[in-house]
């Protein structure tokens, strides 16, 4: 179908011409009084979330029938608009990005879905979902009605939401709901956006039900709630409270529950965060006694594979979050079924309409190995390999550059007068390894930062490799750019004539990790390294890395995602699609040290636990 086109109002905003009547039908999930009705019979949407693009495509058969084990009749997912359209124009909705296919295996399992396209989702992910070619364009303004926003934005809908639509319940498909953005009273209180959102699903064919989700606060429901369109609340306790505030503004509004914490994730450097079964499965019953519905976040939590991680900012630094998105959830990363799955199971089941399947096995794992590791070239002669250099006057930031995640290495030869001298970068994001003539000198990891160095009146090498540590995905900091966004300064002269080598290490050919391996053969302390794991039949495993202090890994040419010895998590899980039976390569970016063996184990590692429940105050 082609989309009703954009027309433009008197105050230069763009927005979908008007919902036709023909557009107009009645959904199959709709309410009254008070309660949901599918069919018009009474109904109690019991849902889970669970992320494709967290979870391998050949797994997301076994994570669906797990959920629908879990006692629910629904499965609910966020849409990232990043994940599918990585550069301006090149939409992709193939492999692990097909989100049809998994429309239909949820249908398969019996399960209803509920679609949740953003184009903001937060969900921990890379930059809440916003491309970052998008967020880097100077003078944009996202998640409001501005204009350029808009347009970009009616542009991706014009591919994805005709794609859901399809699907919809109406088509005998299974998606039986769509959200409006996600938690926008959480960021914001234009409601011209909001409505320009709803009439821009509608005018491209969404007609099932519409809804939007809160934080249980005055503030959030004002700024994120539409008349017309049903409220519903995210919140991880006190559910009385919750529907008590929901039932006093919309009165015959059922209570739905769009989010329910029962774990939380998790940032490097921090505890791993965990919700007792038990207490999650007394909330739980208390959203049930109320009424309620609910959709269990998460499910299954899944991976931030590759560099999707995204972080939050605590007002004072960046906190990144981990690579895995466990989220001490009922299903746990792997699959394996946890004692919160069977707590909460014995509370949902009950409520069930459909028969619930009997809980699937735990997935097979490999047996624990340990396997020697090859240290290859070195940093940063191994960066510069698979790199070709972008030269400008001043530093460029990653949007500018072109590139979203990954590394930059900046080299400049400033003459430094005799003595020693202050080296001053500012607006840096995130971290940067200083080299000086080759050596390591000091790691920064605030914005502005200083280090010093002794001149000899000489030109010296100045190179500073700046990590991405994952975009933030939450609060009024979203869309912030990446690189060196200041200058360098020797005290107070800035210092010019840059030359950077782009490393966007999720895009990385097996040549290019070849070419970087095999650079220059070096004992330094950091660079790349291989081990090789053999594999009679594939399986899960996790990777152990004793002794190494912080990169990335790659599988074959996979990048499967970070690790740092900071914690919490120290195993990173392998999924068993992505070996193949025979010799597998494992290849090692290491930005500080070498470990001398990788282990394979049979038990993730999340580290040190603590009891975490997100509330509002």
């Amino acid at each position: 179908m082609t989309p009703p086109a954009l027309t433009t109002e008197s105050a230069g905003t763009a927005r979908p011409a008007p919902v036709t009547d023909a557009l107009v039908t009645q959904p199959v999930l709709s309410w009254a009084d008070g309660a949901f009705l599918r069919h018009g019979q009474p109904h109690r949407v019991l849902s889970g979330s669970l992320h494709y693009f967290r979870v391998h495509p050949q797994q997301w058969a076994d994570r669906l029938r797990r959920v629908a084990a879990l006692g629910l009749n629904t499965v609910d997912t966020y849409v990232p608009w990043n994940f599918h359209e990585r550069r301006r124009g090149d939409i992709r909705f193939d492999g692990w990005r097909d989100l049809p296919r998994f429309l239909r295996l949820a249908e398969e399992t019996g399960l209803d879905v509920i679609v949740r396209p953003g184009p903001y989702i937060c969900a921990e992910w890379d930059n809440g979902g916003l491309p970052a070619w998008l967020t880097g364009r100077p003078g944009m303004r996202p998640r409001s009605s501005h204009r350029e926003f808009l347009d970009e934005v009616g542009r991706w809908f014009d591919a994805l939401i005709p794609l859901v639509a399809d699907h919809q319940a109406a088509h005998d498909g299974p998606v039986v709901a769509v959200q409006i953005e996600n938690e926008y009273g959480s960021y914001g209180d234009d409601h011209t956006y909001m409505r320009w959102l709803r009439d821009a699903l509608a005018t491209r064919g969404v007609r099932e039900l519409l809804f939007t989700a809160d934080g249980p606060t005055p503030l959030m429901l004002d700024g994120g709630t539409l008349p017309g369109e049903l409220a519903a609340a995210t919140f991880g306790s006190r559910p009385d409270q919750a529907a008590g505030l929901l039932r006093s503004r919309r009165a015959d509004e059922p209570f739905l529950c769009a989010e329910f914490w029962n774990g939380w994730f998790d940032h490097w450097g921090e505890k791993h965060h965990v919700r007792s079964p038990s207490n999650a499965a007394d909330d739980v019953d208390g959203i049930l006694a109320q009424g309620g519905s609910l959709s269990l976040y998460m499910a299954h939590g899944g991976t931030n594979f590759g560099l999707w991680a995204g972080a939050n900012h605590d007002g004072t630094a960046l906190q990144p979050t981990i690579t895995s998105y466990d989220s001490d959830a009922p299903v746990a990363e792997h699959g394996a079924l946890t004692s919160k799955f069977y707590a909460l199971r014995d509370k949902l089941a009950p409520h069930s309409t459909r028969p619930v399947p009997e809980p699937p096995d735990d997935p097979p794992l490999l047996e624990p190995a340990t396997l020697p590791v090859h240290r290859g070239s070195a940093l940063p002669a191994a960066l510069r390999s698979v790199s070709t250099p972008v030269h400008a006057a001043n530093p460029l930031s990653f949007e500018e550059l072109g590139q979203a995640s990954g590394l930059v290495l900046y080299t400049a030869h400033p003459v430094v007068p005799p003595g020693t001298h202050e080296v001053t970068v500012t607006g840096l994001h995130d971290r940067a390894q200083v080299f000086v003539d080759g050596s390591l000198v000091t790691v920064l990891d605030r914005p502005t930062a200083s280090f010093g160095v002794t001149g000899t009146g000489a030109a010296i090498q100045l190179d500073l490799l700046v990590e991405n540590q994952g975009r933030i995905n939450y609060g009024p900091l979203l869309g912030q750019g990446k690189g060196i966004l200041g200058g360098v300064r020797v005290e107070r002269r800035l210092v010019h004539g840059w030359s950077m080598c782009p490393l966007p290490l999720d895009e990385w050919t097996a040549e290019e990790l070849t070419r970087a391996g095999t650079a220059a053969e070096s004992a330094d302390s950091r660079g790349i390294a291989t081990a090789r794991l053999h594999v009679d039949e594939p399986a899960d495993t996790f990777l152990s890395l004793p002794g190494f202090g912080k990169g990335f890994v790659w599988v074959n040419d996979t990048l499967l995602g970070r690790y740092w010895d900071v914690g919490p998590q120290t195993t990173l899980y392998l999924p068993r699609p992505l070996l193949r039976t025979g010799d597998n390569l494992l290849t090692i970016l290491e930005l500080d040290r070498f470990g001398h063996h990788v282990d394979l184990v049979d038990a993730p590692d999340l580290g040190p636990c603590e009891e975490y429940i997100e509330t509002f105050d």
